[in-house]
């Protein structure tokens, strides 16, 4: 059973800063129907994580930012998509007009209910009924969207602009062997949009920040930014959105998804760089 509702958001005692951080997809509560239904392991299930994502962001509350974190899976409903990019393969039954079937990512096969899991398998024996993916949008997409919309709209209220930090994990190119780590590969890739979802001041001074202490930082490649990037991002309204791709290989072991001894100098440093950016994105926004 999914907890209700489907996800958490850490308040802390007073929003301090114009800020949002999220975490889509590091939710760990697997419905056992999903579990069982699926050809794939537990484990198997499991490499469509950001692995421990949320646990990095713990801090959030205590910089005076809301943190927002799913409890499901995305493997079992994916936030970052719009609510109904579906393939239609995927189903018994004709699925309806307002449908989006024909996106990148619904033939690539990570539609908002996935095909496949990150590694590439695919995860149902056979097909689904519409009724469980509209059942799944429902009670898990709609809500953190409507969340996470007023958690905007608050922090609007009461700073009169909101950077929202769109936070996520990426797989390593080896495979998360630890000490086998290539050296031209990003450690953070930073996703505006090409430019459009966020004030450049903002994205420029977060790859400063993390440049500065010696880690490698690319933007928008091979990740520019998801659905939430895109559609929340309206810097023209004071709405700021820049999506944080952390390498696991930083933090954790991708063959055993266990955490590394270096786990908690990550989430120092997604500490402080909150600590930093919440002290500063006023004046970065004010400066543009």
């Amino acid at each position: 059973m999914l907890p209700d509702p489907p996800f958490r958001v850490r308040n802390p005692l007073r929003q301090t800063a114009p800020m949002v951080v999220a975490s889509p997809h590091s939710g760990r509560a697997y419905p056992s129907s999903f579990v069982a239904e699926s050809r794939l392991s537990f484990d198997g299930l499991r490499r469509s994580e950001d692995g421990f994502v949320d646990e990095l962001l713990i801090d959030a509350a205590a910089a005076g930012i809301p943190l927002l974190q799913a409890e499901f899976p995305r493997a079992y409903c994916d936030v970052n998509r719009e609510a109904w990019e579906l393939d239609p393969v995927m189903f018994t039954d004709k699925l309806p007009s307002w449908c989006n079937t024909s996106s990148a990512r619904v033939l690539a096969g990570f539609g908002t209910i996935a095909k496949l899991v990150a590694s590439g398998e695919a995860i149902y024996h056979g097909k689904l009924a519409f009724t469980d993916a509209e059942q799944r949008i429902r009670t898990c997409w709609q809500p953190y969207h409507d969340t996470l919309a007023l958690l905007i709209s608050n922090t609007l209220d009461r700073h009169g602009i909101c950077l929202l930090i769109d936070a996520h994990s990426m797989p390593s190119l080896n495979g998360g062997t630890a000490g086998n780590h290539a050296g031209t590969e990003p450690d953070f890739v930073l996703g505006d949009a090409f430019g459009t979802s966020c004030a450049q001041s903002i994205t420029r001074f977060t790859e400063r920040f993390l440049r500065e202490r010696g880690y490698r930082v690319r933007r928008n490649d091979p990740y520019a930014g998801g659905y939430v990037t895109r559609h929340y991002g309206r810097p023209a309204n004071r709405v700021h959105v820049l999506q944080l791709e952390i390498s696991r290989h930083l933090y954790m072991n991708e063959a055993h998804l266990q955490k590394l001894d270096t786990f908690d100098a990550i989430r120092a440093l997604v500490r402080s760089l909150l600590d930093t950016l919440a002290g500063n994105v006023s004046a970065l926004v004010s400066a543009t």
